[in-house]
């Protein structure tokens, strides 16, 4: 039975020992104040013949790295060990278990060759909260514990050991491992890109069995969007009306409509209360933007979104996929609709304001997406319209002012001297980076530096907690069902877990995601510290970086970061 400290890009898949974590300038993990300092144990327990000591006794010393003897088993074929934390970090740690979840579509048929799995299985992602630091994990297969510190204060900075004891549940020592952490006496300053991830309002409340906008549904989206924040989202899909998205022709999903619209004697009015309670979470946690829900259907932009107005003889399902993008009816709505609105965000938000047309026209949707632009182009002048495409024609023909590209068809944005925004999701799945549960963790984190030495100037992933089937037919169970339904390759639907608490569960994904994004912060204030092209050099592979070159070696990305830090503190030394 053995135990090993390893590093937060390391997926213990369960099979083989994890490789070690390594000290870098003294370090298993460090960064500044405000980062998530994280590592993990892992551990296999199995079945472990009597031997020559006396029954309960414990050796006096217990090499790191090796279990003294299993802890009591279960009747399940898991075990109980508890886990305890001592050093001046002690108590900013939080443990969490880092669980399997079922994966039915890992990677597509032809992957590439860095994948860690490609057939159906269980695989490490969900990071279940252990509050009372004891875990139940199963024997005969590794497994992990994941151990984070969130440091805040100055007084905070500096070296730290951080010890590491696993016990029985009887409290019998079983491994020791001691994690040396560094922190930097300074914040890193606010991320330079806008970065979202879409929220799905509608699929708390499913989950959840709320009514839509109760105190409840309040609650789970307040926890929610804090934990979208822990990952460096700071603009929010905001559902201004039922978001369009991911739904089949002729279906809705649940109805979350923030402005409340009514008609009367045909004169629409809005009743803005519920965007302002939205836009008071949003501000207090720390979002420096919104989204504007998008203006017409998904996917070639010929129908409206399905909006409620409220009439003297109650509430009329008016627009919907029974409305065309083009109706006269619609635009009706939308000359005193988008002026209202931009007012109203004008005197009660003070961050950035994103508005959509259409998601994922293809090229075959050009006419359909131009037409629908003219609906609202005179109502939109001024803003910031942003959509997410593949198409260089929609750019090079100006229909698109700030396209959102993917990150396997940037080529051309790059060749012609643009810096788009760039998006991933199912469809980036050879070569690119993406957050897919099969995939090594290096390859979610690179994305940081990536979008650094791009320039780009934002990044969307259209799925922060969507937990319906693909086509949003039906709801399914995240715990279960990682894929939505199969279609999907296995985490791209969603980063956290529905807590039975009503709290974000993070995932692996979630936690290294907000790594690359402190990555992209620091390289971002090194260049102010001292250049752009000296903080691009300790990320650039000597030339070959792109959005689908890049290194796999974990040790050299960290130990990039960490140069990148001592360059920061020697400039503001300097200073």
């Amino acid at each position: 039975m053995q135990s090993v400290l390893t590093d937060s890009l390391e997926k213990v898949l369960g099979d083989s020992a994890p490789r070690p974590a390594e000290l870098i300038g003294g370090a298993h993990a460090s960064g500044f104040l405000g980062e998530v300092l994280s590592v993990q144990v892992a551990l296999l327990l199995e079945e472990q013949e009597a031997t020559s000591e006396a029954p309960g006794s414990v050796p006096d010393t217990v090499p790191s790295g090796r279990l003294a003897r299993a802890p009591h088993d279960l009747t399940d074929g898991s075990a109980e060990v508890g886990v305890h934390l001592t050093g001046s970090l002690a108590d900013r740690a939080r443990v969490h278990a880092v669980r399997r979840v079922p994966v039915s579509t890992p990677a597509p048929e032809d992957a590439d060759e860095h994948y860690l799995v490609t057939e159906p299985g269980e695989y490490p992602d969900l990071l279940e909260p252990l509050p009372d630091r004891i875990a139940r994990l199963q024997t005969g297969i590794w497994e992990a514990l994941w151990v984070e510190v969130a440091p805040h204060e100055t007084a905070e900075a500096g070296a730290h050991e951080l010890t590491i004891a696993l016990t029985t549940a009887d409290g019998e020592l079983l491994a020791e491992h001691t994690a040396h952490l560094r922190i930097h006496p300074h914040q890193l300053p606010p991320l330079a890109l806008t970065n979202t991830h879409w929220f799905h309002a509608d699929c708390l409340a499913s989950h959840y069995d709320v009514d839509v906008f109760s105190q409840r549904h309040w609650e789970l989206l307040e926890a929610f969007l804090a934990s979208a924040r822990e990952m460096g989202v700071n603009s929010v899909l905001t559902p201004t009306w039922t978001p369009p998205l991911d739904t089949a022709e002729g279906h809705t999903r649940p109805t979350v409509q923030l402005v409340g619209i009514h008609d009367h004697d045909g004169e629409y009015g809005f009743d803005f209360h519920r965007l302002d309670r939205w836009l008071g979470i949003c501000r207090d946690l720390g979002f420096t933007g919104i989204e504007v829900a998008h203006l017409f259907t998904q996917w070639g932009a010929r129908f409206t979104p399905a909006i409620q107005v409220e009439t003297p003889t109650g509430t009329e399902d008016r627009f919907g996929w029974h409305v065309p993008a083009t109706s006269p009816g619609y635009r009706r709505l939308l000359e005193a609709l988008i002026p209202a609105l931009r007012e109203h965000l004008a005197d009660h938000w003070e961050g950035q304001v994103l508005w959509h047309i259409s998601d994922e026209p293809s090229q075959d949707h050009l006419e359909e997406y131009r037409a629908a632009k003219g609906q609202v182009a005179d109502l939109l002048e001024g803003v910031r319209v942003v959509d997410a495409l593949s198409s260089y024609d929609f750019a090079a023909q100006g229909v698109v002012e700030t396209p959102i590209v993917a990150t396997d068809h940037v080529g051309p944005f790059l060749e012609a001297g643009r810096t788009p925004w760039v998006y991933y999701c199912v469809s980036q799945n050879r070569d690119v980076a993406n957050r897919y549960i099969a995939l090594p963790s290096v390859r979610n984190r690179v994305l940081g530096r990536q979008l650094f030495a791009f320039d780009a100037p934002g990044f969307l992933h259209w799925g922060y907690n969507f937990w319906f089937s693909q086509f949003s037919l039906q709801r399914i169970d995240p715990f279960q069902d990682t894929c939505a339904g199969g279609p999907f390759f296995g985490g791209d639907p969603f980063a956290v877990y529905p807590g039975p608490d009503g709290t974000a569960w993070p995932s692996l994904r979630h936690r290294v995601f907000a790594q690359a994004m402190a990555d992209h912060r620091a390289l971002t204030w090194l260049a102010e510290l001292t250049d752009r092209p000296s903080a691009k050099a300790l990320i650039d592979e000597g030339g070959t970086l792109t959005y689908s070159s890049f290194s796999y070696d974990v040790g050299a990305h960290l130990r990039s970061r960490h140069a990148a830090d001592e360059r920061i503190l020697a400039a503001l030394e300097a200073h």
